[in-house]
């Protein structure tokens, strides 16, 4: 390291330092923090809760045969499950 580059770093640490945040900006508020508040589910939440159980209880309870009738896979079986929980319920 010569001494002709050390005058060129300082200057650049003395112009990097106003740029550097005195704490960082995303960082959350320190009360906010310490409460952790855990929001109670909403009634669309808890019900969609309960379709999903509902249906992933009906998957497990059927054979291979009546799991490839009713549907290939279980996204199909799933969406189907919950158009008819839904209209029961109507």
């Amino acid at each position: 390291m010569s001494f002709r580059s050390i005058p060129v770093a300082c200057l650049l640490a003395l112009v990097a330092i106003p740029l550097l945040p005195a704490r960082p900006v995303f960082a959350k508020e320190p009360e906010a923090a310490a409460q952790n508040v855990v929001k109670e589910p909403s009634v669309g939440q808890s019900a969609a809760r309960q379709r999903q159980k509902a249906c992933g209880a009906e998957w497990r309870a059927l054979s291979v045969a009546d799991k490839a009738a009713k549907g290939p896979k279980w996204p199909q079986y799933f969406s189907k499950c919950v158009k008819r929980l839904k209209e029961q319920k109507a």
